[in-house]
């Protein structure tokens, strides 16, 4: 069975010289969905603009990351709304809030994620969220909505286990990424995936970052891409004491569930 990547940054810049090579190595490694990730209102077109030539290979996310949240207008907002309503769009987002790196003030960072998860509530779609430093906040807004919204994924969890139990008492997935692969800065993750019940977890590489660093030999660019998902797989598995096989077969089923694939 091939897995699903829920997260794959297919618009970045580094793809655009060779991203028909990338998506061949990804067959090639047993990746046979990609779930191309929308971040920006150009991001966003894009990734549906993939997805609608991909022939059912390739889905799509809209939304606005909140690095780009300064950016948000009325017009944004309705370019979102309509790439929502698409059918090769599964999800809204990414969106939420990061008050990390702040590169949008935060007070604009919570008004444009709540204008995001009406246009989920709206148009019945799930929601592809992301958090960092920011989970009081980023969690009271998301309970306003929670009842309102089919589905929800935490993508590239990080966070602490009080965050996880926080999100499962919701009923949100969970995206693992490459950072269960990082010895410095991964390894609570290693026991927290014990906690994820299988219909919740999901894989995705977040590619061309995170790459896991378990990958061997390293590519000299360090760009991530959807062909090193089985080694986030492989971890997880091992983590979770469960055979590569069933793990796959699980977030399979989950990500069709909940992307309606």
């Amino acid at each position: 069975m091939d897995l699903i990547d829920i997260g794959a940054n297919l618009t970045h810049e580094s793809f655009r010289q060779d991203l028909d090579d990338v998506l061949a190595r990804a067959t090639a490694h047993g990746v046979g969905r990609m779930v191309v990730t929308g971040a920006s209102r150009e991001g966003s077109e894009h990734a549906f603009e993939l997805a609608r030539g991909s022939k059912g290979r390739l889905y799509a996310t809209a939304g606005v990351h909140p690095h780009h949240a300064v950016d948000y207008d009325d017009a944004t907002d309705a370019v979102i709304r309509q790439l929502a309503r698409e059918p090769e769009v599964r999800a809204v987002g990414e969106t939420g809030l990061d008050y990390n790196r702040n590169y949008s003030p935060r007070d604009i960072q919570r008004v444009v994620f709540e204008r995001q998860l009406e246009i989920a509530a709206d148009v019945g779609k799930p929601l592809f969220l992301h958090q960092r430093d920011a989970h009081h906040d980023f969690l009271a807004i998301l309970k306003r909505y929670r009842d309102r919204v089919p589905a929800v994924v935490v993508h590239c969890f990080t966070d602490t286990e009080e965050a996880l139990r926080d999100y499962l008492d919701l009923d949100c997935h969970i995206g693992i990424t490459g950072w269960i692969c990082d010895e410095r800065r991964g390894v609570h993750l290693r026991e927290l995936v014990r906690l994820i019940p299988a219909n919740r977890l999901m894989l995705e590489t977040d590619a061309p970052y995170l790459l896991p660093r378990t990958v061997r030999p390293m590519p000299k660019d360090r760009r991530n891409e959807p062909m090193y998902l089985a080694h986030i797989r492989d971890e997880v598995a091992r983590d979770r004491g469960e055979s590569k096989e069933a793990l796959t077969e699980a977030s399979v089923r989950t990500t069709e569930a909940f992307f309606g694939l």
